[in-house]
């Protein structure tokens, strides 16, 4: 039987994340993006309200909230600000590869410290010369004793230097692919580990991006996540599940979109009526509404996989690729109903298109999500 309600629980949690963004996120949006700095007051309430990190499991200290819970959440925050979805989502994907990869013990001493002070995780992949092409990474990893040696450049991480733990994908061979790949997890204070802040972002800028630096960085051998060989693995499994968050920040951020655009065509007048009344306005607020609900469900369809332990590769890629250009596209047409209003910063709906952009980028670009489409019809 299908049933598109959810629990008494989820709305709770709905209406808190929602309370969280409408308290403290919208009223300093528009502050943290001049400033390019991330609000870590915010991250601090986060905590305090338990939306921070609300994937690690019970038995390291954590909530253990499922995938659905978490893109509720998301959906909320992104509504407010694609910036700060992004602090706090990119730490849910920090932590996804110890789920994925990591033994009970390691998801303990790893995983629990997050839970008893505001903390963030990051996930290092990326580098300066391949970012879709993930295979091909260039930071090596060699064991010496019982040490990892990791040498290196990650680019584009999100909370990069200040998480307190970095999951670091590495080859052990650069002609063996990615079956020479090990995930490690790396501390903050890791001797030669360095970062420097990537500043001039087109949006996301209340984020922190980060080139991450490896000089002689040593982390032992219990600080592997799997086998030797798995990280690539490990890596793929992790973006199937976390990319599924974006889809659901991406409705947020078009709700948000289209709910402007609607408070903003009751109000303008053109032709002696209020702009609403022009069925050409009319036509893209429905458009707007007809992407939000197909988005939503979509979303919901591909985190109620993962909930149940099901194959969502397919339907993650589908949720992630249509929802960021659907959220694209309404902010976009946010614009247009503003028309020159929408292109300064006295209506937010300038950083909205500002900020959706990167959701077509970051968590595997929408036309890898289409390349995995197609891979699972061609099977």
């Amino acid at each position: 039987m299908i049933d598109f309600s959810l629990t008494d629980e989820q709305k709770q949690l709905q209406q808190l994340a929602r309370d969280f963004t409408r308290k403290e996120i919208i009223p300093v949006a528009s502050e943290y993006d001049q400033k390019e700095e991330l609000p870590w007051h915010v991250v601090e309430k986060a905590y305090e309200l338990g939306l921070l990190n609300v994937s690690i499991p019970e038995h390291a200290g954590g909530l253990g909230l499922g995938m659905v819970d978490e893109c509720l959440i998301g959906e909320e925050i992104g509504y407010g600000c694609m910036g700060i979805f992004t602090v706090l989502m990119a730490s849910e994907l920090g932590i996804t590869p110890v789920l994925v990869g990591g033994t009970e013990e390691q998801q303990k001493r790893f995983l629990g410290p997050l839970t008893e002070k505001p903390s963030l995780a990051a996930f290092a992949l990326s580098e300066p010369n391949n970012g879709s092409d993930a295979a091909a990474m260039h930071t090596t990893a060699v064991l010496d004793g019982d040490e990892w040696v990791i040498n290196g450049t990650k680019m584009w991480i999100s909370n990069g230097g200040l998480a307190e733990m970095t999951v670091v994908f590495a080859t052990t061979d650069r002609q063996g692919g990615h079956r020479a790949t090990v995930a490690l997890v790396v501390p903050k204070d890791a001797p030669g580990f360095s970062y420097n802040k990537i500043k001039h972002k087109m949006g996301q800028r209340a984020s922190l991006t980060s080139e991450l630096v490896f000089e002689n960085v040593r982390v032992p051998r219990e600080n592997q996540l799997g086998g030797l060989g798995d990280g690539f693995k490990i890596a793929m499994k992790t973006l199937d599940k976390t990319r599924i968050p974006v889809a659901a920040g991406s409705v947020g951020i078009a709700r948000r979109a289209l709910e402007e655009s609607v408070k903003y065509a009751r109000e303008r007048e053109a032709f002696g009526r209020p702009i609403g009344e022009l069925q050409a306005i009319q036509f893209k607020l429905a458009e707007m509404a007809m992407g939000i609900e197909t988005g939503r469900l979509m979303y919901q369809k591909a985190a109620w996989l993962v909930d149940r332990g099901l194959p969502h590769s397919f339907e993650s890629a589908i949720a992630k690729a249509y929802c960021s250009d659907m959220a694209f596209d309404a902010a976009n047409e946010a614009i247009q109903v503003h028309g020159g209003y929408g292109y300064v910063a006295e209506y937010p709906v300038e950083k909205l298109l500002r900020d959706v952009k990167l959701n077509q980028i970051y968590e595997g670009t929408n036309e890898i999500q289409r390349v995995i489409i197609a891979r699972q019809l061609l099977k």
